[in-house]
């Protein structure tokens, strides 16, 4: 299998003001099929591997040989990560449904939900990303990795804490904010809140789609 750079449902300013349309282009053309290019050419001598779904792979990471896991724990992860962040873009979605009241009866509101949210974004030290996954006791928990790194990804792989289905994924690398809004990670997060696809969101809780 040859993983392909997937289309976005938008156009690159469709997320303007809150993400702009230059940081949009170099992300999704320039990122991410960079991601999916390292991927495909370590695959190559990967056969057994090769026939793997995105989310089949990483799931495997910790099978892979020792001089192949980084390499594929980086891009693999990368190209996931990101295929699910184009999803997570849409303006003028609510939250709603099973997730609204899951939200509410885990964190109280979604206000406290937002801001511990942010804080975990702001504590973040490096790249990364910031998650609301549902762990495997259907329990709403919100976690970061580091790097490319997945929630789906086995546990010896990011640690228990971090294991789960994502739901909601942030990208914190400084490549997805910083032509508009350099070192204020804060203000790009909050930023977020106005483009999250809350419709996405709703769906990946009641575990109905797949990536």
């Amino acid at each position: 299998m040859h993983f392909i750079l997937p289309l976005l449902p938008y156009s690159y300013d469709a997320m303007e003001p809150f993400i702009d349309r230059k940081t949009m282009e170099l992300h999704h053309t320039k990122h991410h099929q960079t991601y999916i290019n390292k991927t495909n050419e370590t695959l190559v001598e990967l056969p057994s591997f090769t026939n793997l779904t995105i989310e089949e792979l990483i799931k495997k990471i910790n099978s892979l040989p020792e001089d192949k896991k980084t390499l594929l724990r980086n891009n693999a992860g990368g190209h996931i990560n990101h295929t699910l962040f184009w999803s997570f873009l849409k303006k003028q979605t609510i939250l709603h449904g099973n997730l609204k009241k899951a939200i509410e009866k885990k964190f109280n509101n979604i206000e406290i939900f937002k801001m511990e949210f942010e804080k975990h974004a702001i504590n973040r030290f490096g790249s990364g990303w910031i998650w609301l996954i549902k762990n495997s006791n259907n329990e709403l928990l919100i976690t970061s990795t580091g790097n490319q790194d997945n929630p789906l990804m086995e546990k010896e792989i990011i640690g228990f804490n971090n294991s789960g289905y994502p739901i909601i994924g942030l990208d914190v690398w400084e490549h997805a904010y910083y032509l508009k809004y350099q070192n204020r990670r804060l203000d790009y997060v909050k930023a977020f809140w106005n483009i999250l696809n809350w419709d996405e969101a709703e769906l990946r809780f009641n575990h109905s789609i797949t990536i």
